[in-house]
């Protein structure tokens, strides 16, 4: 994990139309097949607005109108959308076990995160045996400039994707976070030559991580693994050898996943 913090990325009002889309999702899948008007009803709206929702989820892919009934059952676009989520957790399963070995040599909490909506995404998080943590961090969002996960994603992508991706202006959470996205660039560009982050106080005063990326077979950082605990722990020596074991651990996993 490269650090903790309730800073959450993605977050909105419920956009109305938006979750009455959804609705009409869940309630195809409750039923098989729903026709236009029963789906009106059951959302309390009348049938023309509900035929335009209806129809915009039909633009996508992800419900489909059966034929010469009327009625609409979900679409094979949803399987795109469920593939996404079935590849990431593959991935998981494939580098948990690395992670695994890395929480046990190092004695800290061991994070495994992806690019999401413009934040980290944590996947999934290991704790040493009989280390206590406070929070379970995983299926959270954390800014990109402030973590040492979110530099290794960053070091995936072009510096104008970068750019575009962390958007601005960059949000301080402690006198140590980066706030000038040209510095970030250069951060993340120093990343990208070494393989690997540190990151000390920037998200969280007292927390320190180290992250190095996972490769796929194409050789493009899929996934952010890192190694993080309270600052104290993490004097030099610390650092250098939670480096060399992650580093090590994050090259073994992208093997596993086809990297060479």
């Amino acid at each position: 994990m490269s650090n903790g913090s309730d800073a959450g990325p993605p977050g909105a009002p419920t956009v109305q139309s938006v979750d009455r889309a959804l609705q009409i999702l869940e309630l195809i899948a409750d039923r098989g097949e729903s026709g236009v008007t029963e789906i009106g009803a059951a959302l309390g709206v009348h049938k023309s607005t509900a035929f335009r929702l209806v129809a915009s989820l039909e633009a996508r892919g992800l419900v489909e109108q059966a034929a010469d009934r009327g009625k609409y059952r979900l679409g094979l676009g949803l399987l795109r959308l469920a593939s996404a989520t079935t590849a990431r957790l593959d991935l998981v399963q494939e580098v948990r076990p690395f992670a695994r070995v890395l929480a046990a040599d190092t004695g800290e909490t061991v994070n495994i995160s992806v690019l999401n909506d413009a934040g980290a995404l944590y996947l999934d998080q290991l704790v040493a045996p009989g280390t206590l943590v406070a929070h379970n961090f995983a299926g959270q969002w954390f800014p990109l400039h402030a973590t040492s996960n979110g530099k290794v994603l960053l070091s995936g992508l072009t510096p104008e994707q970068a750019r575009a991706e962390v958007g601005e202006p960059l949000r301080a959470y402690t006198p140590a976070t980066v706030t000038d996205v040209d510095v970030l660039l250069e951060q993340v560009a120093t990343v990208r030559e070494v393989g690997h982050a540190v990151v000390a106080d920037e998200l969280e005063v007292g927390l320190t991580a180290v992250a190095a990326p996972v490769r796929d077979a194409h050789g493009d950082v899929v996934a952010s693994l890192s190694v993080s605990g309270p600052t104290f722990r993490f004097d030099a020596a610390k650092v250098t050898s939670a480096v060399e074991r992650l580093t090590d651990a994050a090259e073994q996993a992208s093997r596993r996943l086809g990297h060479r």
